[in-house]
């Protein structure tokens, strides 16, 4: 049986290209009535068209997510034409960072790191809560990474533990939320080829990346977007407040 989100309307941040656009498509194809959000309104145009053409419906807003008033603009926005959100993937978040040393983060690079991932996620999830609550059900999936699930001396370590706090904020949140009806969960993608990543990624270092996980191979958009489609259906409905690690095997305990 396909899984299916009929009737449903779902908002993606981040999903201008990469892992959003991916859960973008996939709910589009799966029913939903999509919102796609990101900075590059041409990228979101294109995206929309692609979804329309093959038959789905999505509308496109931009904001920055962590501008509580933009936030607050989006959500307007989408009241107005769809008059409510069934389902809110937080996915926007991302670094500009390198791997070094800790004495070596400034000021500036680590509160840029976590607030671009920790607290977008926050302020998305808190523009959204109220009116899921209000309406007593919901379904919410924030985008975390393997960076937040294992410690090495190559990680980015503010985006690290920023993404370690988007695990910890959304089992409180399905602790919170749960008795309004809504769930949350959060997706742990580890080294996913986008069409961005693979571009300055060289042939021999994929490969290299992808004999160090078990299922030898690296995930691809598809693969996130499969589980964020599974968890935003009724299928997953007795599952909440759990973490997904969308690893090939690399994350075992």
């Amino acid at each position: 049986m396909m899984t299916s989100l009929t009737g449903k309307v779902a908002l993606v941040t981040g999903s201008s290209r990469g892992i959003g656009a991916a859960i973008a498509t996939h709910f589009a194809q799966a029913g939903a009535r999509v919102v796609l959000h990101g900075r590059d309104e041409a990228a979101l145009d294109r995206l929309r068209a692609g979804i329309v053409d093959a038959g789905g419906e999505a509308i496109a807003v931009t904001g920055d997510i962590t501008v509580a008033a933009d936030l607050d603009r989006m959500r307007e926005r989408i009241l107005a034409a769809y008059g409510r959100v069934d389902v809110l993937v937080a996915n926007a978040g991302s670094t500009s960072s390198r791997p070094q040393p800790i004495e070596d983060i400034t000021e500036e690079s680590w509160r840029a790191d976590v607030d671009r991932t920790l607290t977008g996620t926050f302020l998305t999830v808190k523009c959204f809560l109220p009116h899921m609550k209000e309406r007593r059900t919901g379904n919410i999936i924030t985008v975390s990474s393997a960076a937040g699930r294992k410690p090495s001396d190559r990680t980015i370590v503010a985006y690290a533990a920023a993404k370690a706090g988007v695990q910890l904020f959304t089992q409180d949140l399905a602790a919170q939320a749960g008795p309004f009806g809504i769930r949350a969960n959060c997706l742990a993608p580890e080294t996913i080829l986008t069409d961005t990543n693979k571009g300055w990624i060289p042939e021999d270092v994929q490969r290299s990346l992808a004999e160090a996980h078990p299922l030898r191979r690296l995930g691809t958009p598809a693969d996130v977007a499969r589980a964020a489609l599974f968890l935003a259906s009724d299928e997953s409905s007795w599952i909440t407040g759990v973490i997904v690690d969308i690893a090939g095997g690399a994350v075992l305990a």
